[in-house]
């Protein structure tokens, strides 16, 4: 492999990492007025406390990363394996654990806490959560097919159409069909930062975000920042 090609992947895995990183629990969306007058849709998100439950560096995992972890839970909850990785951080056990890649893992020291000042006011972040599971759904709503002939005569107006050629007499894999729709990771993009309240741990973005109330998010500072 030529050296120009090794510097690209190098840049390319740099992409990967991240400087920081937090983890939150959506509490719900609202509005908030800037010092103009203009009115601001928000997301609220309790970020933190977290805490720096382990590190991993290259030599002894193949990677850069600490683990992060948030909201803590009562031990008779934990099993025997949580309770050790938590004793060894001399932490409570925490309901999520969570990775996040760095450069440099000496900055960081087991135990640490992490609050929602690691961002400020105009910061854009990437949001990553569960989106709203809705269940099981036909065609029109899971893929946003079009329906049949709506006359007397069609008897083919909600149904799923053409399963595909006849020769394998199968249905070929990747076929969309009706089944169990939303429940998916999702990322959002290039969220500002409307404010920070440091004493309650809220972080507030501009815009919604996936999932529903009282779910688990990741936030990071987002990778392509518009201009």
């Amino acid at each position: 492999m030529c050296a120009e090609k090794i510097s690209a992947l190098q840049n390319m895995q740099e992409v990967a990492f991240v400087s920081k990183g937090i983890l939150g629990k959506k509490i719900g969306m609202t509005q908030v007025f800037t010092e103009d007058g203009r009115l601001i849709p928000v997301t609220v998100i309790e970020s933190g406390p977290c805490y720096i439950v382990q590190k991993k560096t290259v030599a002894a995992d193949g990677y850069n990363a600490i683990q992060l972890g948030f909201n803590e839970k009562p031990v008779r909850l934990a099993n025997n394996p949580e309770k050790g990785h938590f004793k060894k951080a001399s932490l409570n056990p925490l309901r999520i654990l969570r990775e996040f890649r760095i450069d440099e893992v000496d900055a960081y020291e087991i135990g640490q806490i992490i609050q929602a000042d690691i961002f400020a006011a105009g910061d854009h972040v990437d949001v990553v959560g569960t989106s709203k599971g809705k269940g099981f759904t036909g065609m029109r709503k899971r893929h946003n097919s079009r329906r049949g002939p709506m006359g007397h005569g069609s008897k083919y107006h909600h149904r799923t159409g053409s399963m595909g050629a006849k020769g394998p007499a199968r249905v070929f894999k990747g076929r969309n069909l009706p089944g169990r729709k939303g429940g998916d990771r999702v990322t959002v993009q290039n969220l500002e930062v409307v404010r920070v309240d440091v004493d309650k741990n809220l972080i507030l973005l501009k815009g919604a975000i996936p999932g529903a109330k009282k779910g688990y998010v990741i936030l990071s500072p987002s990778v392509k920042v518009k201009a």
